[in-house]
């Protein structure tokens, strides 16, 4: 579950929203709104915004309680409205036409792609959440995409990158798995492939187009030390990998962050 916090007119009054799964918030997405700190004897708050399919209403969660609970009323829609451009729209939270609290709802595109890891290691190697310090050429190696807003139908997906003799196909449902519980949330595409054995040391970039060709994603890794024999280890330096920071691109550089909340900007 993810939240933001707004910015209280009242003093001590805070407005949260929350999305499922700690996914980011996208247009046509469910979504639900929380306030504390209301004064004792409020009776009931209107959360409108441009964003929203309809205004929301939230009430004590109790009698006396400073807290609310939101009203679920039979073919309300608590939900980002579809075909919403991509941005930040301001939230209001009025109480007997007093302001008591605003935040700032930022909404991504529909149906785009949340990449929660992508990773590429040896394939004898548990998979870390990043890539190995650095591989050799001629490893056998195996890579792992996990997308929490997988598109619907998309069973598999294609990997190229000058390290790899050819395109790389990673699927769901493939026995290249891990099965980590860190990949529980989301849709899970793996594969493996051998390294080509005569790609010169240095840093090369790995991509990945999901969502029916509509998101691209790279990741880094660096190839070093000599072409792997049959048998020897698939990473540079034998028995251990050092992992390295994530880097995700998509347009632009992005890192994915897990937590409960996020600083709302000021409305406007």
């Amino acid at each position: 579950m993810s939240a933001a916090e707004g910015v209280s007119p009242s003093p001590g009054v805070r407005l949260e929203y929350h999305v499922a799964q700690n996914l980011a918030l996208e247009a046509g997405d469910d979504l639900w709104f929380s306030l504390e700190g209301m004064p004792p004897g409020w009776d009931k708050v209107k959360v409108t915004s441009p964003a929203l399919q309809e205004p929301i209403t939230l009430t004590p969660l109790k009698k006396g309680s400073t807290q609310s609970v939101q009203v679920d009323a039979e073919g309300s829609e608590h939900r980002i409205r579809s075909g919403l451009r991509p941005g930040a729209y301001p939230v209001t939270a009025t109480s007997h036409g007093r302001i008591v609290a605003t935040a700032t709802l930022k909404v991504a595109a529909e149906n785009s792609a949340q990449i929660d890891r992508f990773v590429i290691g040896p394939r004898d190697a548990f998979p870390g959440s990043g890539t190995p310090a650095s591989l050799r050429p001629g490893g056998d190696v195996r890579v792992v995409l996990t997308d929490l807003r997988a598109a619907p139908g998309e069973n598999s997906l294609t990997v190229t990158s000058p390290i790899f003799k050819g395109p790389l196909t990673i699927k769901t449902n493939s026995p290249d798995n891990p099965g980590c519980k860190c990949d529980d949330a989301g849709t899970v595409y793996a594969g493996h492939a051998r390294l080509r054995g005569d790609v010169p040391d240095g840093r090369y970039t790995v991509t990945v187009v999901s969502h029916h060709g509509q998101q691209t994603t790279t990741q880094h890794v660096t190839i070093a030390g000599q072409p792997v024999k049959d048998g020897g280890p698939s990473w540079a330096v034998a028995g251990g990998v050092a992992a390295a920071g994530l880097a995700l691109a998509s347009g632009g550089v992005f890192t994915v962050r897990r937590q409960r909340s996020r600083k709302a900007e000021p409305s406007a």
